[in-house]
């Protein structure tokens, strides 16, 4: 299937409009329209309601979309490989979740830059969920995530075993409970929480980034849940109390790959994770 109907699709569907669609692709809404008669056509099945407010996606239309997605992702993927910079004999795309990029990711890049500078680099940062996508999709080789999904084909290997632990600002190391900050540390995070803190539900501060609630919570003062790792020399200085009896819960980082595509490029990428996950 020709990669220019996947976009024009894509457009389409994220403007809800043949002619919104036009205007981002520099192209006629006559151009626009015979494109996605074309992919109608090859499907066997009507992607779009057209109607005055625009264009709907059909059922056989969302299907669609994660596949369109994939497609234009791969060639996108297929180009930037066959176009290696100068001096370049490989690339590596590697996605991970923002909490990971300091210090673990950067520090990484840093080491592929001095370790294997034949090999050229994509970094991005995303979700979980999205990241672990790119990789099963193609769109990634690898991705660094806190407790990713099972997926078949996918490989999960510990790079970090984390733990959660309770902490606050009060100096008797009580849970400040009109003072609780939830951090949104994942779906897991949030089932054993719940589970265990039904009371705390509904916290009246809640922040889905751990370093962002961590200088919210020394400047204000509360309670709340935060890497052992980050807080470790906070609680050593006094800034911080564990809470006593408080559950802690697992947030180890893994490094997700596919298996099919494992090489020796990938290889080298994951050696060097491991080296930099190994020093703390």
């Amino acid at each position: 299937m020709d990669i220019a109907l996947a976009r024009t699709f894509l457009e389409v569907a994220a403007t809800g409009s043949f002619v919104a669609a036009a205007d981002r692709l520099s192209l006629t809404q006559t151009a626009i329209s015979a494109r996605i008669r074309t992919l109608e056509e090859q499907l066997g099945r009507p992607l779009f309601v057209r109607n005055k407010a625009g264009a709907r996606l059909t059922p056989a239309g969302t299907r669609f979309v994660r596949y369109a997605t994939s497609m234009v992702q791969l060639w996108e993927r297929a180009q930037q490989q066959v176009a290696l910079p100068p001096g370049r004999e490989e690339r590596v795309s590697v996605g991970g979740e923002l909490s990971l990029w300091r210090p673990l990711m950067a520090d990484w890049l840093i080491w592929m830059r001095l370790e294997c500078p034949d090999i050229a680099l994509r970094a991005e940062v995303d979700s979980t969920a999205r990241l672990v996508d790119g990789v099963q999709e193609g769109a990634l080789d690898l991705a660094v995530v806190y407790n990713p999904p099972q997926r078949t084909g996918l490989v999960s290997e510990l790079l970090v075993e984390e733990k959660l632990v309770m902490v606050t600002t009060s100096p008797d190391a009580k849970v400040l409970h009109d003072q609780y900050v939830y951090v949104d540390w994942g779906p897991s995070f949030a089932s054993n929480h719940e589970a265990a803190f039904a009371e705390l539900s509904n916290a009246p501060v809640s922040i889905s980034l751990g370093p962002l609630a961590l200088t919210y919570l020394l400047t204000v003062g509360g309670t709340g849940y935060f890497r052992i790792g980050s807080t470790r020399l906070l609680l050593e200085a006094g800034q911080l109390k564990q809470v006593e009896g408080a559950p802690e819960f697992s947030h180890s980082a893994f490094a997700v790959y596919a298996r099919q595509r494992e090489n020796e490029t990938l290889a080298r990428a994951r050696d060097g994770l491991r080296q930099i996950a190994a020093r703390g």
